[in-house]
């Protein structure tokens, strides 16, 4: 708190109460910027990232060029396709897994704008050592995977996890091939760290979906809140 109540009060009585925050690009519900990841020097459409971060904000492809998003999402609930509380450590969503959960649910993969994974991984945020996975390895997206979902012609991803990929056992994000598809070479945003679990219960797999995060000038990430709403039998949301 900056400010509390009785700090300073009006002549009429009233009073105001104020704080400053402070948090990284990339902590809790977060969406990545195209300028977060690079490839031999360049990001998404051959932006050198040398040039564009001189200053110590990028000038180019940075969060606060991210509109508001709005458009139709889905989910693809792994667990819930392969009746598991949360999918293994370290296992690899590949485009069989991505296929044989689309079927399972009969999940309409036209027009899509946003495509969903849950790991179940949440079920672990709690554990703070078990849901980083430093040792243990964490569930997610393989590069054959990425592909096959770039090829759905969606604008944004997102997960359960803490790094949306796959993560091996001891390994950290010591690689990100997944980052480098989505981020650099499809120009696809990623969100991670979110609360799938109650759409999920819902039996809810295909949604609209508002993704507005902060406009950071420059920054590489920004928190935001994914908001998805549904249409009932009765026309209400």
């Amino acid at each position: 708190m900056t400010r509390r109540h009785g700090d300073y009060r009006r002549s009429d009585g009233t009073s105001g109460s104020s704080e400053m925050i402070i948090t990284g690009g990339h902590v809790g519900t977060h969406m990545d910027a195209l300028c977060h990841a690079s490839a031999d020097g360049l990001m998404h459409g051959g932006v050198v990232a040398e040039e564009a971060q001189r200053g110590g904000r990028f000038s180019e492809l940075g969060i606060d060029t991210v509109p508001p998003l709005i458009g139709k999402g889905i989910l693809f609930d792994l667990p819930g396709a392969m009746d598991l509380d949360h999918l293994p450590a370290a296992f690899g969503i590949g485009v069989d897994e991505l296929v044989a959960t689309a079927r399972h649910f009969s999940l309409a993969l036209d027009e899509v704008d946003f495509a969903l994974i849950r790991t179940g991984w949440a079920r672990l945020f709690d554990d703070a050592e078990a849901y980083v996975g430093t040792e243990s390895g964490v569930p997610g997206l393989s590069p054959d995977g990425a592909e096959w979902l770039s090829e759905l012609g969606i604008v944004a991803t997102g997960s359960d996890t803490i790094a949306y990929e796959r993560m091996e056992p001891g390994s950290g994000n010591r690689l990100m091939p997944v980052h480098r598809i989505l981020l650099v070479e499809r120009g696809i945003h990623i969100v991670e760290l979110m609360n799938l679990e109650e759409v999920a219960s819902e039996g809810v797999h295909e949604f609209g979906l508002i993704l507005a995060p902060l406009r950071i000038i420059g920054g590489t990430g920004a928190p935001v809140r994914p908001v998805a709403w549904t249409m009932g039998s009765n026309g209400q949301e």
